[in-house]
């Protein structure tokens, strides 16, 4: 019961396939921001760099400078987990994400609504309070004229073997598409992270994390997210 009650994620029957993908700011991706800003400067660096490479770049500084916390506010601004230091994997993702768009590459994310389970490990002796879907925004990229998701960007392009993630312990999902990409759909064979398994919906691709969010709320609720997040955005995913 108490999973019901946390969850805030809204109903809706449409699968959304039509977004084209954007370079402008938005609310959450609040590029102009300062601090966005500078940040995108140490990245870029003056040198010259294809969107892949900057992607990576990108993904690499975040993971270095972004202490992994268990922020609940996935419409937090970019700026405020810049300001902060610290962040989930949603909101370390939506920070690569805007410094993608201010170098002036296309972005989008996919609607994926999670089983709870998948989070199960992390927090062992918490299940009751884990609400039964986790709404996730999956940033794609429009790379070499094809739209790529995050994983397949930022991880190696060739593996011999992919340790399985236990999403437990230091290591998040953030950092672990850093050595694997990741599938969200059934295959046959992957040289991959398989998530599959714990995918209950797919909502399609939006224009932007500001639009998946606005259609279909967030995982948590708003009482409970404004009386958890103050604690949970301080507790460190990385051990």
């Amino acid at each position: 019961m108490t999973c019901v009650l946390l969850g805030g994620i809204r109903d809706g029957d449409i699968r959304h396939d039509a977004s084209v993908g954007d370079v402008a700011a938005t609310p959450i991706l609040d590029w102009g921001n300062g601090d966005v800003a500078r940040l995108y400067d140490d990245i870029a660096g003056g040198a010259i760099q294809s969107a892949r490479e900057f992607v990576v770049s990108a993904h690499r500084s975040v993971g270095a400078r972004i202490r992994a916390v268990y922020g609940l506010d996935d419409r937090q601004p970019v700026s405020v987990t810049l300001s902060r230091g610290r962040g989930s994997c949603s909101q370390r993702l939506a920070v690569v994400e805007a410094l993608a768009r201010r170098d002036g590459t296309a972005t989008r994310v996919r609607g994926l609504v999670l089983r709870g389970e998948f989070w199960y490990p992390r927090f062992r002796h918490l299940h009751a309070v884990i609400p039964k879907s986790v709404l996730l925004a999956w940033p794609e990229f429009l790379v070499d004229e094809r739209w790529r998701d995050i994983s397949e960007i930022v991880s190696p392009a060739a593996l011999s073997y992919v340790e399985p993630f236990t999403n437990a312990g230091k290591e998040t999902l953030f950092d672990a598409i850093g050595r694997a990409p990741v599938s969200w759909g059934k295959s046959v064979s992957c040289d991959c992270l398989d998530f599959s398994e714990f995918v209950g919906r797919d909502l399609g691709t939006f224009e932007s994390r500001d639009e998946l969010f606005e259609k279909f709320g967030q995982t948590m609720s708003t009482p409970a997210r404004v009386l958890l997040d103050p604690a949970f955005r301080n507790w460190s995913a990385s051990g």
